[in-house]
Order: structure tokens, then C-alpha cells, then sequence
């Protein structure tokens, strides 16, 4: 994983490495090397313990009907019943008192 990280030149005493939320903490070391290697560590000691960071997706959920479409696709009953609505459509276009 890589998250991105501020490292700044702190005048007169080293560098400094902040990340942000959710890792919102900083480091301080000599050199900038150090710095990333303290602020590293800290991250790694709040990722211990089963804590974790995971992608949430949000957006459009799906249509709450969508698990039933096409449950129907290999039922003989349907291929009847479709039939059976062809042939009433052809009576009723057939039939001259209409």
C-alpha cells in the first residue's frame, strides 16, 4: 500500500514526514530517511492488533429485484404461457368484429 506523504526541511533541525488521515501522524529525524523510517513505524504500529484499512465502494446499489431476473429462463411453463398470450393476441387481430 502507499499513501501519500509530506517531507519537509525543518529549518535548523532535520526533516519532518506527515501522512493524513487515516494515517494522520508525523515523525521527525536527522536526515529525510529517518524521518520516513519513524513515520513508517508508527503507521505499521496502528495497522497491528487486526486493525485495518479497506476500500468502502459506494455509489448506485443494485435493483432490489435484480436477483430474481431471469429465474424463469428455462421454466416450460413460461414457453406455454408465452404461447398461450401469442395465440389469445392473434384471436383478438383475427377476430373481424373487431
Amino acid at each position: 500500500m502507499q499513501i501519500p506523504v509530506l517531507v519537509e526541511r525543518v529549518k535548523g533541525n532535520g526533516y519532518r514526514a506527515r501522512g493524513k488521515e487515516p494515517f494522520a501522524v508525523t515523525a521527525r529525524g536527522a536526515t529525510r530517511d529517518e524521518a520516513l523510517a519513524k513515520l513508517r513505524a508508527k503507521i505499521q504500529a496502528r495497522l497491528k492488533d487486526g486493525t485495518e484499512v479497506v476500500g468502502l465502494e459506494i455509489g448506485s446499489q443494485p435493483h432490489p429485484w435484480m436477483e430474481f431476473a431471469g429465474m424463469f429462463k428455462d421454466d416450460p411453463w413460461i414457453d406455454d404461457w408465452v404461447q398461450s398470450m401469442a395465440d389469445y393476441r392473434q384471436q383478438v387481430e383475427d377476430d373481424p368484429n373487431r
